[in-house]
């Protein structure tokens, strides 16, 4: 899809300029023509007085040949200089699916002072690494990195793009896939490649979670996805593996960039890493009010964890936002998650079902959480975390005994 001016008919009234949502329209010779900065919203199509712009889906779709995409990209995102865990797991399956495909696997890596950055990419996995260091990609903004990405794609086109489904990756994949004209399927859970034609199965929930749609993008390209971090396993870290740095050299002209990052101030309210942590505490409505959930902070705390809660607690007030587990919070695959006064409903369970371990407390011996967990405690989980922590307790003061012993 496509927005087009048909000069001839073009009156040069400037009414399509004045209707534009985000100045994506200049009157050059007074003909109206249309920037990259469109996102296709048609509202100048509806205000034309003399039908003299378009939408032309056809146009695009002609200049498209798929035979003419290859390859597999991953966004491998960085903030502050670190790479998040989210472009590893993305790496872990962006491998596979290169493999399936016959392909090379490519990090897009953009930023500053990248060198660290980019062999670590080629160490998970990454047959290349398109690299972009510019000053004006140091701090994340829409334009500067929608353009980039979009004008890499144009040119290198790759065959699949995977992107994270983090706060950047939401607002980067739409604006990318709109400038290259393709479809995004958004919140993957899985990805698959189809073994007949060989086309991107991208899997994700629907209907607030009862069931699982799969999509497929049979005429545009690049297939785009964004996969919600903490789905799929992190690629492994192989310090002998060898790769390609390609550095890509861009420049911004004026007008290119609608905002500048002048300063980043951080929060000064501790958050919570529930992607990265080995260890989950999570409690639901059974905790019953906030003060329950200082019970479970001092398990998490014993055990080296952190506390998550589902949404049902997060809505009632007892925690915040950051610290919510499932489908419209954060997907985790800890190794230890402990379940506690939680029912376990389908939005929740799509989001931690992947843990290695799942240990239950509940009081009610059909609730749903026991269908997915290794281990159940029906019971009052505040008769049975008290216990959990007394017991905690006594295995530290025998391995301090023997410690003692031992010197």
């Amino acid at each position: 899809m496509a927005i087009r001016v048909i000069t001839d008919k073009c009156i040069g009234c400037g009414i399509c300029v004045k209707v534009c949502p985000f100045d994506a329209i200049d009157m050059i010779d007074k003909k109206a023509t249309i920037k990259d900065n469109c996102t296709l919203c048609g509202q100048c199509v509806e205000a034309c007085p003399v039908d003299a712009i378009v939408k032309d889906e056809e146009e695009v779709q002609s200049k498209i040949n798929i035979d003419d995409y290859k390859g597999v990209w991953v966004f491998a995102e960085q903030r502050s200089g670190e790479v998040l865990n989210v472009s590893i797991e993305l790496l872990g399956e962006g491998r596979k699916i290169a493999d399936k495909r016959g392909v090379e696997l490519s990090a897009v890596l953009l930023g500053k002072d990248l060198d660290e950055n980019a062999e670590k990419l080629i160490k998970y996995g990454a047959d290349k690494v398109l690299k972009v260091d510019h000053e004006k990609l140091e701090n994340y903004t829409t334009d500067a990195y929608a353009k980039v990405i979009s004008d890499l794609i144009e040119d290198k086109k790759p065959e699949i793009m995977l992107i994270g489904a983090t706060t950047i990756g939401r607002d980067l994949g739409p604006r990318v896939s709109a400038k290259v004209a393709t479809g995004l399927t958004a919140d993957c859970t899985r990805l698959e490649i189809d073994e007949e034609d060989g086309k991107l199965l991208q899997t994700r929930p629907a209907f607030g979670g009862n069931l699982m749609a799969t999509i497929v993008c049979p005429n545009n390209r690049p297939q785009m996805s964004t996969v919600r971090p903490g789905v799929m396993e992190k690629a492994k870290y192989n310090e002998n593996a060898v790769g390609t740095i390609e550095n890509i050299e861009i420049e911004f002209k004026d007008g290119d960039l609608k905002t500048e990052v002048l300063e980043i101030v951080k929060s000064e309210k501790e958050t919570v890493a529930l992607d990265e942590a080995p260890i989950i505490v999570a409690g639901g409505r059974g905790v019953q009010t906030g003060e329950g959930f200082e019970l479970l902070e001092k398990l998490a705390e014993k055990l080296g964890g952190v506390v998550g809660a589902s949404r049902a607690a997060v809505d009632e007030g007892w925690i915040e936002h950051s610290h919510q587990v499932g489908q419209t919070g954060t997907t985790v695959r800890p190794k230890l998650y402990i379940a506690a006064g939680i029912s376990g409903a389908i939005q929740h369970l799509a989001g931690m079902q992947s843990s290695d371990c799942i240990v239950a407390i509940n009081k009610n011996p059909d609730a749903p959480i026991f269908k997915v967990a290794d281990y159940g405690i029906v019971g009052d989980l505040f008769e049975v975390l008290p216990e959990l922590l007394e017991a905690l307790d006594n295995v530290d003061d025998i391995v301090t005994a023997l410690k003692a012993v031992e010197s």
